[in-house]
């Protein structure tokens, strides 16, 4: 089949003559090492894995949307972020479900749209993680004066261009850029996917991370130089809060997503057959989606307005299940009890914002920047 040409190649393909995926694999030597038949323990691992960053997702998105209503655009910017994690996590676990014998009963559509779902979630969170950047830097460094809403809608607009560049860049191979009868041209690791491709994907996402690193270096600059000139203040402590919560989301997503990264880079340099696959891809790509795992709880342990949104989530379920709800879920009964009353809940609100609790948090307040 080496020797056939392209077009001769697709057409026994489409005759059926030929399992094109199995081809592929065996040629590329993604075939070694890879087990038969079975549910091996990896696998049910894996699924727990994807099952928890579904329901840690979800229950952070239902928390933004139900209780803090996305009236700002930190928490259209935090909202953005648990969906590209609740669906990487979704995607993760279609990848696996279609894993194993099920690879080589695939069409090759429907590899490509297995292997493009992770790709745009993957693409989706770097993006997301670039506009809050970006926002941030335009926040507290430019010092923007701009209205509230102006500035909601911008960030709203910047969310969906990036779900559009995100699907543009994870389903080219599904519009025809792909290695489909030239197993030269292929990857190692995902031997339907050319060379060519993976390396402009990685220089997109790695592009865009250096963006990222660069405008929160930035920001870490202005902020220390700024703390030298004041004297230390409350706002001033929020700041920096805020600050060491993104640079943390921002250090989990480079180590989980760095192994990966070094793999396809490192795929991309070889040829198949005389390249072949390096053990441990699955453990590689299982860290990186679980970077959507640590990022709710990255939410909920740093701010306290998520953790309280969360916590009345919680304890509206509980409540609706008829169970007694935990002990950290009944200190905010007093939130979910008014909800009917949304003036009385913004009065009462309001009051604690004037005491030593405040119930905005480090991490999704801005009204410590002047252009806030």
């Amino acid at each position: 089949m080496m020797n056939l040409t392209r077009n001769q190649c697709l057409e026994s393909v489409a005759k059926g003559n030929v399992n094109i995926i199995l081809l592929h694999y065996n040629q590329t030597g993604r075939l070694n090492g890879r087990p038969r038949t079975g549910v091996s323990f990896l696998t049910i691992l894996f699924i727990f894995i994807s099952i928890l960053i579904i329901f840690e997702n979800l229950m952070v998105l239902l928390a933004l949307l139900r209780f803090l209503r996305l009236k700002r655009w930190v928490h259209c910017c935090l909202a953005n972020i648990a969906f590209s994690d609740l669906l990487a996590g979704i995607s993760y676990l279609i990848n696996i479900c279609l894993s194993g014998p099920t690879t080589f009963r695939l069409t090759p559509q429907l590899w490509f749209l297995r292997e493009g779902l992770l790709f745009t979630t993957l693409a989706a969170s770097t993006f997301s993680l670039l506009i809050t950047a970006v926002e941030r830097y335009s926040t507290m460094v430019i010092s923007m004066a701009e209205r509230q809403p102006d500035k909601l809608i911008r960030v709203q607009g910047l969310i969906i261009l990036s779900w559009v560049l995100a699907a543009a860049v994870g389903f080219l191979p599904l519009l025809g850029w792909n290695c489909l009868c030239h197993i030269e041209d292929c990857s190692s690791l995902l031997p339907l996917y050319s060379r060519n491709y993976i390396v402009f994907s990685l220089g997109l996402l790695g592009i865009t991370l250096l963006g990222i690193i660069g405008f929160y270096c930035t920001i870490y600059y202005f902020v220390c130089t700024s703390a030298k000139r004041v004297t230390a203040t409350h706002q001033s402590r929020r700041a920096f809060h805020l600050l060491q919560t993104v640079l943390i989301i921002l250090g989990c997503f480079v180590i989980c997503w760095s192994p990966l990264f070094l793999f396809l880079l490192v795929d991309s340099a070889c040829t198949p057959p005389s390249c072949k696959s390096p053990l441990g891809l699955e453990w590689v790509l299982a860290l990186a989606v679980l970077n959507s795992a640590f990022n709710p709880l990255i939410y909920s342990l740093r701010s306290s307005e998520v953790r309280r949104a969360i916590f009345a989530l919680l304890w509206c379920a509980c409540s609706w299940a008829g169970m007694k709800p935990p002990a950290c879920c009944q200190q905010v009964t007093e939130i979910t009890s008014g909800s009917s009353n949304e003036s009385s809940i913004k009065r009462r609100s309001s009051a604690r914002l004037s005491r030593n609790f405040s119930f905005r948090s480090p991490v999704t307040s801005v009204s410590s920047v002047p252009s806030q």
